[in-house]
């Protein structure tokens, strides 16, 4: 059964409440050695975090059947603690409710991304939150840390301003980075990946591959190797192996034009790159807009909006 939820921004009022509900969600999991903090929290400490920092809860019927506190302890990105849900509304998609209204405030606040600490010891949280995209990325005591970046979309009306974007991407590359790029027949992909190859100082020209499929670009600059491929004309992800790409994915950065769908395995971590055109009139250029979303360890850490932004170029 679907409850419905209204999910908002928690204040002092609700202290008392979110105390109750971290205590019981805390005291119903298994024991744990050290026991978990959350269950010496109480209705003043509470509402000194939510003055402090902010949270979230989750009301069911005027009732508050889940919160979770925010920290900003870090810069640049949420974190999460005391993700916590009534043991009698558990299994009813509480939690996922609630972070995903933590993503959607963090990307709107411009945070790069948001991080918590959990508990290995609790498979059933293991599991949530690698479900949601979490990857593990540090300790801290008996903590996993887990991180997500959150996908940078970026305004890129014109030629320049594309190659700009790349640019500034091309910054926080290193060799084994794959970027998977789609977008519709002319929508500005290799110009994205020219971009690239001027900022990484590459051997040129940069151009498309479609007809021989793939081209290597060494550096000039004792940088990484570019390798530009066009998966046009590939139909699964055998005929990607074809080209034998596994030989230089480590050593290069690697962008596959029309690769969603057929490249993904090349890496277990890459940078999906969508370039979306919307329809102008007269003989204006039309305008773009380019959503970069990470995927995997590699990218589950890093600043990426902040590199990204034009007041860094």
């Amino acid at each position: 059964m679907t409850i419905v939820l209204d999910v908002v921004e928690a204040q002092p009022e609700h202290a008392a409440d979110v105390a109750t509900v971290v205590y019981r969600s805390f005291a119903a999991r298994p024991p744990l050695d050290p026991p978990a903090a959350a269950l010496d929290e109480d209705a003043d400490s509470i509402r000194e975090a939510i003055a402090a920092d902010g949270g979230l809860v989750a009301e069911f019927e005027g009732r508050v059947v889940g919160a979770l506190l925010f920290d900003h302890s870090l810069p640049n990105r949420l974190g999460l603690r005391r993700v916590a849900v009534n043991p009698g509304n558990q299994a009813h998609g509480v939690a996922s409710a609630m972070v995903g209204v933590a993503e959607a405030l963090a990307d709107a606040r411009g945070f790069d991304g948001l991080w918590l600490r959990m508990r290995e010891e609790l498979p059933d949280t293991v599991r949530f939150w690698l479900r949601r995209g979490y990857q593990r990325t540090g300790a801290d005591g008996v903590h996993t840390v887990v991180s997500k970046s959150l996908p940078v979309t970026a305004a890129a009306g014109s030629p320049a301003a594309m190659q700009g974007l790349a640019a500034r991407l091309a910054a926080v590359l290193r060799p084994g980075d794959v970027l998977i790029l789609t977008g519709e027949l002319g929508a500005g992909k290799t110009t994205f990946v020219q971009g690239l190859g001027e900022a990484l100082g590459v051997r040129g020209p940069v151009t498309s591959p479609t007809f021989v499929l793939s081209r290597v670009h060494p550096s000039l600059i004792n940088g990484p190797t570019l390798v530009h491929v066009d998966a046009y004309r590939l139909n699964s992800a055998a005929e990607v192996d074809d080209l034998d790409l596994d030989a230089t994915v480590a050593n290069g950065v690697t962008a596959i034009e029309w690769g969603r769908g057929v490249a993904e395995q090349l890496s277990d971590s890459w940078l999906d790159v969508s370039i979306e055109t919307a329809e102008v009139t007269g003989d204006a250029e039309p305008a773009r807009q380019v959503v970069i979303a990470p995927h995997g360890p590699r990218w589950a850490d890093i600043a990426l909006r902040s590199s990204l932004s034009e007041a860094r170029a």
